[in-house]
């Protein structure tokens, strides 16, 4: 295997081992705590733009398989493991990992420490940084690194996003689904329950989508900082002003925040993995949860006074304990903002409704691909709304 460089922004470098495509790749460096799904993963389209650093110590075991994506092609721009298995050890295998990376020409590098890596970024935070197969030299991929653009402000949707309208007919109502990169079990879900799913690009105007006779809207999942996508913001506000029953989940759950006026924020290292406990307010439930968002909604900006911190699990929980405080209000003018989920591990705010509307949204994974199945009743508890429930 041919040498390979890994470089963070702040000088910090790991050499390992390539198992991918030659070449050299930048992006944001950030990591993934799941044990499995890492083809998920690989094809979920909210990794656009990043570096993915798997926390597992082995991946490939069991291969992969065409059933297993979650999207029509790779997503992450590089892969960084400790150990890549080079065989493929189940039924349901097709070829391997490491073939599946070289084909679709995605630059790895095994051999790294990922849990110093990933202590590094947890306590640093998220940083731009590269891989390189071409370049080895330490202060020149470096420099390069340092003159990259960081993933502010930018509209990444652009990029995965669809840029023409696909009827996915069903027996039962028609919904819009703004599509921002929609993971495809969001789309089994939706089919499993019947509906009519039109999906919709998402700088589609207002008036185009109202001709389509949808009875519902669903913002999906898709990468970057959402406050970059101020057309959707406004098609999301024209939305609520028209009073058509609307949901959100995860960039979907920041578009809408944006809409009523709300504010988000950078995460310092993000949530990505399986394995994140979430507190239903409403249903007084613990829920584990798929993750993958380096934003959140700031609750002080609907005028909530609590401030999500990793170190306060004592604040948390006492905070927990008075849900008549988790309500607040729009600052555009749409009524009374219900925080509906909460983050056990640091407090972020994980769903909102918006009191007395037809409107809600949750910020993890519901479809759980990969994950635990959880939060899955997500999708019913739309359907209920659509119905009038």
């Amino acid at each position: 295997m041919k040498k390979a460089l890994l470089v963070l922004e702040d000088g910090a470098c790991y050499f390992g081992k390539s198992f991918g495509a030659e070449g050299e790749v930048y992006g944001e460096i950030v990591f993934n705590t799941s044990m499995t799904g890492y083809q998920e993963v690989l094809t979920d389209p909210s990794y656009t733009n990043q570096i993915v650093v798997m926390t597992y110590p082995e991946i490939g075991i069991y291969g992969v398989n065409a059933e297993d994506v979650e999207s029509s092609q790779i997503r992450v721009k590089g892969f960084v493991v400790f150990r890549a298995v080079e065989g493929k050890h189940n039924h349901r295998a097709t070829g391997t990992l490491i073939n599946y990376l070289i084909k679709n020409g995605i630059v790895a590098v095994e051999g790294v420490d990922t849990r110093a890596l990933t202590r590094r970024i947890r306590n640093c935070g998220t940083m731009r940084g590269a891989i390189s197969t071409i370049d080895i030299n330490v202060d020149s991929l470096l420099t390069k690194v340092r003159q990259t653009k960081p993933l502010i402000d930018i509209d990444l949707v652009k990029e995965v996003s669809p840029k023409r309208t696909i009827f996915d007919e069903g027996s039962g109502p028609r919904i819009a689904l703004i599509d921002c990169g929609v993971k495809f079990g969001i789309l089994r879900e939706l089919r499993k329950r019947g509906f009519s799913v039109v999906r919709l690009p998402y700088t589609i105007d207002f008036e185009d989508l109202k001709k389509l006779g949808v009875c519902a809207v669903l913002v999906s999942n898709g990468p970057g900082d959402p406050s970059a996508l101020g057309r959707t913001i406004e098609l999301i506000r024209r939305i609520l002003s028209y009073g058509l029953p609307l949901a959100g989940i995860c960039l979907g759950h920041q578009l809408l925040a944006l809409a009523i006026g709300a504010k988000t924020y950078k995460m310092k290292f993000g949530h990505r993995g399986v394995n994140h406990p979430v507190k239903d307010l409403e249903k007084n439930k613990i829920l584990i949860t798929t993750h993958n968002h380096g934003f959140a909604v700031d609750p002080t900006s609907l005028g909530i006074t609590w401030i999500p911190n990793v170190e306060q699990k004592e604040v948390l929980l006492e905070k927990l304990s008075n849900v008549e405080e988790m309500v607040g209000e729009s600052p555009a003018g749409f009524g009374k903002v219900k925080i509906t989920h909460v983050s056990l591990n640091d407090g972020t705010i994980e769903g909102i409704k918006l009191v007395g509307r037809p409107v809600m949204s949750v910020q993890f994974h519901p479809e759980a691909s990969p994950g635990p199945h959880d939060a899955n009743s997500f999708f019913d508890d739309f359907a209920h709304m659509i119905q009038g429930g």
